[in-house]
């Protein structure tokens, strides 16, 4: 529990994914009274879970990457990661899959991947730490000096060391192009342009600050909490109900009730829950285009439908009988080309012709997500966000592409040991969301979305609302989801002090 004296000031938490959870702890511990409602029926929002027939499905996020996040997260709390989950670092990374018996394991190790570069491209393994040296330093001081940023004053960066730094941090450059100056060879390019993925958006539109991604992967590591990533979901919430935050689950917020430019109370099913602050960790568009009346919204409609969205996915929970050969925890299918893949998510939206997907097989890692003799695969299909069509034949047909290629890849058969399968797209993460147009990552992180340019953490037509998550700033991801709850607490502490 909270050390303070008898807090005066109540803040209502909207959605208990990382963003809600991590604003709800920092918040409870400066003080305040604090209560999550969550719509669904456990905590963790895109970062679910759920079991079937012995299988353990995480619903989401499966990447661990930037551990020092949250060691950085659970250290304000007097915790470390290692209090709640047991992290394990995985070598290889990671494979990728350019086409048959054609593949890279990518090392852990730093000298056996600069040999692997060294080998696929001469010169490549010194470029390699020249390349890492400046995504190195970006990650320091993108970590340290912008991404904690609130993003609500370009006077945030008024400093003249933080001017000298954003040059230095190539943030009019591409990722497209910094890649290529490094490397020619399309396998170690495809490999270094790959995280920007999470970010939402393709190398030419990403600028290349964000290879401060390639330091996270390459030299920080892929990293994997045993039990699965909802163990950190878990470590979350008990570190929030140790500061005293109570959570209500299976309460959707219905209305945001507004009077003299204050919100008063959110209401749900159950009646009126009164606040002092509220803070927004859903869905940004669902809660002020519908919980809030439209003389409070502060975007338009054409707004909303004019933002870079980050794509959706089509995913698919599969349990088999049986354990798999010749595959690796992650695994990323770039047998197919990229860039068609990304323009038909990016600039002519359909269902993909010929997709790129990722298998993660969590059970090569960790069996207790599995029946013994038993493998847990989730499959992800990245899809443009908007789609119609989301129907099972649909479905069907991406699952039969998807096994027919990792069946291939695998050299064995994969379909006849199915014995569970549930798929996951767009409408589903509108039912369990209210996702914007069905996307499974939030707003892509470009040049023109990207720090006070994004939508704002606080409203400007109601004084004590606040958002947080993968439409605000910092952007998507778990770890920016978590700075993200931290930043809107220190703007809560600023504008609404308790008295004691």
């Amino acid at each position: 529990m909270s050390t303070s004296a008898q807090p005066s000031k109540k803040v209502i938490v909207i959605g208990a994914g990382f963003a809600g959870l991590a604003a709800a702890a920092s918040l409870a511990q400066r003080g305040y009274r604090v209560t999550v409602l969550e719509k669904n029926d456990g905590p963790g929002g895109r970062a679910r879970v759920f079991k079937t027939q012995g299988f353990t499905f995480d619903m989401g996020p499966s990447w661990y990457w930037m551990p020092d996040v949250f060691e950085q997260f659970f250290a304000r709390f007097g915790h470390t990661p290692a209090d709640y989950y047991n992290l394990v670092r995985l070598d290889p990374s990671y494979r990728v899959v350019f086409g048959h018996n054609d593949y890279l394991d990518v090392p852990a190790n730093m000298e056996a991947l600069r040999r692997m570069f060294e080998q696929l491209e001469p010169g490549a393994g010194r470029r390699l730490d020249d390349f890492l040296s400046q995504a190195g330093y970006k990650y320091q001081v993108g970590m340290s000096k912008f991404v904690n940023k609130p993003g609500r004053s370009v006077l945030e960066f008024a400093d003249p060391r933080l001017l000298v730094d954003a040059v230095r941090l190539d943030l009019l450059q591409n990722m497209h192009t910094h890649v290529r100056r490094f490397f020619r060879h399309p396998k170690l390019v495809e490999l270094m342009e790959f995280p920007v993925l999470f970010l939402g958006a393709t190398p030419q539109n990403t600028p290349a600050l964000y290879s401060l991604m390639n330091y996270a992967d390459l030299a920080l590591g892929t990293w994997y909490p045993m039990g699965g990533m909802h163990e950190i979901v878990r470590g979350m919430v008990r570190v929030a109900e140790e500061q005293g935050v109570e959570f209500r689950y299976n309460q959707e917020v219905e209305q945001i009730e507004v009077q003299n430019g204050r919100a008063t109370g959110v209401r749900t099913s159950s009646g009126l829950v009164a606040a002092d602050v509220v803070v927004a960790g859903a869905d940004y568009h669902h809660v002020e285009q519908h919980l809030l009346a439209p003389e409070h919204r502060h975007y338009s409609p054409k707004y909303w439908d004019t933002r870079t969205m980050a794509p959706s996915s089509l995913l698919f929970y599969v349990g088999l009988n049986k354990r798999l050969q010749n595959v690796r925890h992650h695994n990323l299918f770039f047998d197919e080309d990229f860039n068609h893949h990304a323009h038909e998510i990016y600039e002519a939206p359909r269902w993909p012709t010929k997709p790129l997907f990722y298998a993660s097989v969590p059970s090569v890692t960790d069996p207790s997500v599995a029946p013994e003799g038993c493998e847990n695969l989730f499959l992800l299909i990245p899809v443009a966000p908007g789609l119609g069509g989301d129907d099972e034949a649909t479905r069907q047909r991406y699952y039969d592409i998807v096994m027919t290629r990792l069946e291939q890849h695998t050299g064995q058969s994969v379909r006849d040991a199915v014995v569970y399968c549930r798929s996951y797209a767009h409408r589903d993460f509108i039912d369990d969301y209210h996702a914007f147009k069905g996307n499974a990552y939030g707003l892509a992180n470009t040049l023109r979305q990207t720090a006070i340019l994004k939508p704002t953490l606080k409203s400007p037509k109601v004084s004590n609302l606040y958002f947080t998550g993968q439409l605000t700033v910092p952007g998507p991801g778990v770890p920016p989801s978590l700075i993200s709850g931290q930043v809107v607490a220190g703007e809560v502490e600023k504008e609404n002090a308790l008295v004691s």
